[in-house]
Parts: structure tokens; C-alpha cells; sequence
């Protein structure tokens, strides 16, 4: 009886141990689980920091980027200047002198819109003088804004093409001004540029331009309102082989069928000569 209860005692005593044995053993693991868990916690914390770190310093640089360019802009300013001596485009310091303008007048009759979409897939900036009566209607209008809205630049032609030189002060106010008002209703911007009616310009209509902060402009050759240029060949011919296209040369064009027709060589031409297409908006206007 006795060896019996020494030997149950053992057994309560081996069992005892094996349960704390494995009481330790999960103690022991839940601890290590612990440990792992606040490392991975640790890392994933650390990981977010440097992720937040650097989207930080990406923020910046992004910002000191944009800063930069933003700067270079500014400080670059108008890159061409207008000679009025011969109304050509000078380059202001280091800017090339191997370029021409373009400038196309009475827009958008019929076809302005067409000629600015060739210009815009040829890559050639120039600048769509206006007249006021070409814009009157709502549908007019939208002829206007959409050459604005493929980037090119919008001048002055006068409201109705007068000969400022025929009119009194105030209706030479009316065809400038007015035309600039009507304009601004548009595109949401006045003109930079100035062109008078066949180049025939007064004191008051100079005046004018200056208050309304408008670069007066004539120019240095063009031939499509002549009877013999008035064909896509011979118009071509005559603007890219002219002896007055000289680096800087002010380029007049019309709002004409044989010019539209014509364009595309024109341009091409020009290239081929090695000259560029002077941005308007890199020209120096009023301040």
C-alpha cells in the first residue's frame, strides 16, 4: 500500500513538472513572439519615418525646382528687341540673330483659322493682327479664340482698316481702343502689338499705342496684296527668295486664299535658310 502511494506520488510530482515545463516553454515563446512583434513595430515605424523623410525631401526639391525655373524665367526677360529704324527684330544679348516674325493682318476673315492650325503643326509662332470687323458675330468671335487658344499672339489692326491719317483724334480712339475692348472680351487680354492700316500712322494713333501699352509695328517686306503674287507659287517664291529677307526681317502676310495655300512652303523655305520663327512673346513690348 505504502509503494503504491510512493509511486503515485512520483507520477503527480513528473506530471507537476512537465506542466511547468510547458507552462515555461509557452511563457518563453509568447515572450520571444513579444520581442518579434515590437521589432517588426519598431522597423515598420522606422520605415514610415524614412518614408515621410524623403516624401519630405521630394517636396522640397519639387519646390526648389519649380523656384529655380520660375527664377530662370524672370531673369531670362525678352530675349528680341523691335528696331523701328526698319521695324526688324534685334536680338537682346546672346539670343540668335538668325530669325524672322511672322505676322499675318486682317484676321480671322476667312481663312486665319486655317492658316494658325498649319503654323501650329509647322511650329511656327507669329502674330494674328485683327480687325474689329471681323469679329462681330458670336461665331466670328469664336474664330478669334480659338487661334488664342492654340497659342498664338493677337495685335491691333484697327476696327474697321481705316486710314488713321483721314480720321479726327476721337474716332482714331474709337478704331484702337475699342477694338482692344472688344478683343479683351474674348480672349480675357489686351493686345501687345500695334499695327496701323497701310503702315499710315499719326502722332495721336503713336500715342495711343504707348498708353495702351502696345509695341507699334509696320514692317520689313511682303508681297501677297500685289496682282502678281497672288498664286501659292509665286507668293511662295517671292517670301522665301526676296533679297529683303535679312536675319531679323518683319514678315507681313494677309488673311488671303493664295496665302493660306502658300504657307506651308513659305515656312519651309524660311527653315530651309537656316532661319527661326521668333516667339512673340519673347519680343520686348511696353511696359
Amino acid at each position: 500500500m505504502r509503494q503504491i502511494s510512493v509511486i503515485v506520488l512520483f507520477s503527480l510530482i513528473v506530471a507537476l513538472s512537465a506542466c511547468s515545463s510547458e507552462t515555461g516553454k509557452e511563457a518563453s515563446g509568447k515572450i520571444k513572439q513579444a520581442e518579434i512583434d515590437k521589432t517588426e513595430e519598431t522597423m515598420a515605424s522606422g520605415q514610415e519615418k524614412s518614408a515621410n523623410k524623403n516624401d519630405e525631401i521630394n517636396n522640397k526639391e519639387d519646390a526648389n525646382a519649380g523656384k529655380i525655373q520660375e527664377e530662370s524665367e524672370i531673369a531670362e526677360g525678352p530675349l528680341y528687341k523691335l528696331n523701328e529704324n526698319n521695324w526688324t527684330i534685334e536680338p537682346i544679348d546672346h539670343a540668335s540673330p538668325r530669325v524672322v516674325l511672322l505676322t499675318i493682318d486682317d484676321a480671322p476673315d476667312t481663312y486665319a483659322l486655317e492658316m494658325a492650325e498649319t503654323l501650329k503643326r509647322l511650329g511656327a509662332p507669329a502674330i494674328f493682327f485683327v480687325n474689329g470687323h471681323f469679329i462681330d458675330t458670336p461665331e466670328e468671335a469664336k474664330v478669334l479664340k480659338a487661334i488664342h487658344d492654340l497659342g498664338f499672339s493677337i495685335g491691333n489692326h484697327t476696327y474697321s482698316h481705316p486710314n488713321l491719317k483721314k480720321l479726327p483724334e476721337k474716332e482714331q480712339y474709337k478704331e484702337i481702343v475699342g477694338l482692344n475692348d472688344r478683343i479683351e472680351e474674348i480672349i480675357g487680354e489686351r493686345p501687345k502689338f500695334f499695327r496701323a492700316p497701310f503702315g499710315s500712322n499719326t502722332d495721336y494713333s503713336k500715342k495711343i499705342a504707348r498708353d495702351e501699352k502696345m509695341l507699334l509695328m509696320n514692317w520689313t517686306y511682303g508681297y501677297d496684296w500685289e496682282k502678281d503674287y497672288q498664286s501659292k507659287e509665286a507668293l511662295a517664291d517671292i517670301m522665301v527668295n526676296s533679297p529683303y529677307l535679312v536675319e531679323g526681317a518683319n514678315l507681313l502676310m494677309h488673311d488671303r486664299q493664295w496665302t493660306k495655300d502658300a504657307l506651308q512652303d513659305i515656312v519651309k523655305g524660311i527653315q530651309n535658310k537656316g532661319f527661326e520663327f521668333v516667339d512673340p512673346a519673347k519680343i520686348q513690348t511696353v511696359d
